[in-house]
């Protein structure tokens, strides 16, 4: 009778006499944001991109800086890119001919489609295959642009992780610490915001070069101000509360309250900044690469890709619009999961999901 008692005790129950399992904060995340089918979608687009570039090397794909000079300009086929080239200079010659009122093809170029089939079908480097083409210099679209994913999203999560690890560090200790610490480091954050932040990245590119490396420092530079912000708000909010008194009273010393207790109760915040935060850095490297102050040759980004794809849209269209298309899904299916992520940790949203 007395363990039937106590097992009953042990159990959490509700005003109905049912028992209640607990639900830590990821599940109950993870199951609001299940129903959030925008949000779904935007996780699985997010990682399928993510294991494409980072398996990229390992898949099957034509080298992105490899040139064939006889495939420029090639448009998307399933076709061997021998056939699309012969099919694509024949109609070419044809239209020069009719330009210059011939009915048929001269012997010159007659003996120039000759010598193009001949190569075509003893060259094995015509059994290439380009499903989004080729661009002006021979090199696959379809390689460019997921090696080009590959920069565009490190830079993406480099400029994240830089921000979470100074924002989070500065936010935290001016919180808790408060008094003149906190005024002070408040204030540099507000010089730092009053900065032209865009127009100090293009001088520091434009004075230190075209680095890859340079680019991470010059992304990362104001990056931390807004988590910063959010981070010191949260753990003002938190200071004062029942859990980190009773960890002062037990004698735990600030560094412990801080690490073990006051982060801990603001990652739903940190993760959904993150989430937001990440197209941000994209956006802006591809600005930055768009002027021709991001990405150097031979490696490439989807705002090199773009910007290259803006000067022959005209008559190439694919090598604007597949760049600018897969960028354009990822930043949606990012934005979708930040916005879901925001309503599966906001404790206000359980209702309206």
């Amino acid at each position: 009778m007395e363990n039937t008692v106590n097992n009953t005790a042990a159990k959490d129950t509700n005003e109905f006499d049912q028992t209640v399992k607990p639900v830590s904060l990821w599940a109950d995340a993870w199951k609001r944001l299940k129903k959030n089918k925008m949000a779904l979608a935007g996780l699985w687009i997010t990682i399928a991109y993510i294991l494409i570039a980072v398996l990229a090397p390992v898949l099957p794909f034509y080298p992105y800086e490899e040139q064939v000079i006889a495939h420029q300009n090639l448009p998307p086929s399933l076709k061997p890119a021998g056939e699309v080239m012969l099919r694509s200079t024949e109609a070419y010659m044809y239209k020069v001919a009719k330009k210059e009122k011939r009915t048929g093809l001269s012997e010159e170029q007659q003996f120039k489609l000759a010598e193009m089939q001949e190569d075509v079908r003893t060259n094995p480097v015509h059994q290439r295959r380009y499903l989004l083409g080729t661009d002006a210099l021979g090199r696959d679209t379809l390689s460019r642009v997921i090696y080009g994913g590959r920069v565009s999203i490190m830079i993406g999560f480099i400029g994240t992780i830089t921000a979470l690890l100074v924002g989070i560090l500065i936010g935290a200790i001016a919180g808790y610490i408060g008094g003149w610490v906190d005024n002070l480091i408040m204030r540099f954050v507000d010089i730092m915001y009053g900065l032209p932040y865009m127009l100090i990245v293009i001088i520091m590119m434009a004075i230190l070069g075209q680095n890859i490396f340079i680019l991470f420092i010059a992304i990362a530079l104001v990056s931390w101000l807004t988590i910063a912000r959010v981070v010191r708000g949260q753990v003002i909010s938190l200071k004062s509360s029942e859990f980190i008194e009773a960890a002062r009273s037990m004698g735990a010393r600030k560094r412990r309250i801080i690490v073990k207790h006051l982060l801990p109760s603001t990652i739903g915040i940190i993760i959904v900044y993150s989430s937001l935060s990440l197209p941000s850095f994209i956006m802006n490297e591809s600005f930055l690469s768009f002027l021709g102050l991001g990405v150097s040759a031979p490696l490439a980004s989807w705002g090199s890709l773009v910007s290259e794809g803006v000067s022959t849209m005209t008559l190439y269209p694919w090598q604007l619009l597949v760049p600018a298309c897969t960028m354009t899904i990822f930043l949606f299916a990012m934005n979708f999961l930040g916005d879901g992520l925001r309503d599966a940790f906001d404790p206000q949203s359980k209702n309206r999901l």
